[in-house]
């Protein structure tokens, strides 16, 4: 006995069972396509690095990440990807895929750009040499100024200055793999003139600076004669007094970095008297460069000194210093502090 209102014949029963099969294809693809883009992936136990190279197609991609079982389909990561009108906007670099992260996560991942990040940081007080050699240190960097000097690597970043010393921010820098050191160079130095102009503009009143870059190189030497952040103001403060009074800066420092690599950890007074252009016990006005990377506290700070009557002042030992007004202060706290010190060979202080 039929519960339908007339019989089928044997046409329509056929066509039935068609649609019904069609269906059941249909729902069975669906479920398919469905778990091969949006399902997480199960193939991989814990965070692996994927590269994709530059030039690379849509199609080369895809047929990679399914060789390596990262995804299921690579034709199901096609079709999303032209479904999803991107089939041209795969961006080279390396990508790390999570465990459990689906085909449509990692697409949108390669679409955007989400490649891995590496770092290097820049230190206050290093010198551009070391700067360099800590980005050549740095795994994933592509170098390409080993072979050159400092007047070649300062025409590559177009600088206005043949010598690049002190012409970088210290700071950490993020950076995909392939990145050069003069990349990174060039954004260090636009990160430093970004600085360097906002503290100018903010600058107090009247200074002996007829520049920004004048201003950097006094920073360099206050960076490196403190460390203690409270006392930099105090620090430029004695360097900008004596500048705006005609006194030597005397900064122990500039002497060093004129040794270059004869210093050995001591200051002699022939060293106090040798003519170079960087050392201010002999030279009268500032030395022709920076000699280290100033850091933003040295910065505002020289662009800030605070008001005072120092004139001088010496370390105590322990990395802060005594500041005097007077000379006969002065030669008091260096009897102090200073000649206490073994091995000081005459090295002084302002």
């Amino acid at each position: 006995m039929s519960f339908l209102p007339f019989p089928l014949n044997i046409s329509v029963r056929k066509l039935i069972a068609a649609v019904i099969v069609l269906l059941v294809i249909l729902l069975l693809t669906i479920t398919f396509l469905y778990r091969s883009v949006f399902s997480q992936s199960a193939s991989i136990n814990e965070p692996v690095i994927f590269e994709i190279m530059p030039g690379s197609s849509l199609s080369a991609v895809a047929d990679d990440l399914q060789q390596l079982e990262y995804i299921e389909s690579a034709f199901t990561f096609k079709l999303l990807a032209r479904w999803r009108g991107v089939q041209g906007a795969i961006r080279a670099g390396e990508y790390e895929i999570s465990v459990g992260q689906s085909a449509a996560e990692l697409l949108d991942k390669i679409v955007s750009g989400e490649t891995i990040q590496y770092r290097v940081t820049l230190v206050e007080g290093w010198t551009f040499k070391q700067a360099l050699e800590a980005i050549w240190s740095t795994e994933n960097i592509s170098t390409q100024l080993k072979d050159k000097s400092p007047q070649e690597i300062s025409r590559l970043m177009n600088l206005d200055r043949e010598n690049p010393e002190g012409l970088l921010f210290p700071d950490t820098y993020f950076f995909t793999k392939g990145e050069t050191d003069l990349d990174l160079l060039a954004r260090a130095n636009r990160r430093l003139e970004q600085v360097l102009n906002n503290s100018w503009e903010s600058r107090l009143g009247a200074l002996p600076f007829e520049s920004p870059y004048e201003a950097l190189i006094l920073a360099s030497i206050v960076e490196k004669e403190s460390a203690v952040n409270s006392e930099r103001g105090h620090v430029s403060g004695v360097f900008v007094r004596r500048l705006e009074s005609g006194m030597r800066l005397q900064s122990d420092p500039t002497v060093i970095y004129g040794m270059g690599d004869r210093y050995q950890g001591n200051i002699t007074r022939s060293d106090l008297q040798e003519e170079t252009d960087y050392n201010t016990y002999r030279i009268s006005a500032l030395p022709p460069t920076p000699i280290a990377l100033a850091g933003l506290d040295s910065i505002n700070a020289t662009l800030n000194p605070l008001s005072s009557d120092y004139l001088y002042f010496v370390s105590r030992g322990d990395g802060s210093h005594q500041f005097s007004s007077n000379l006969e202060q002065h030669n008091q706290a260096v009897r102090e502090f200073q000649l206490q010190s073994n091995g000081n060979d005459g090295q002084t202080d302002l």
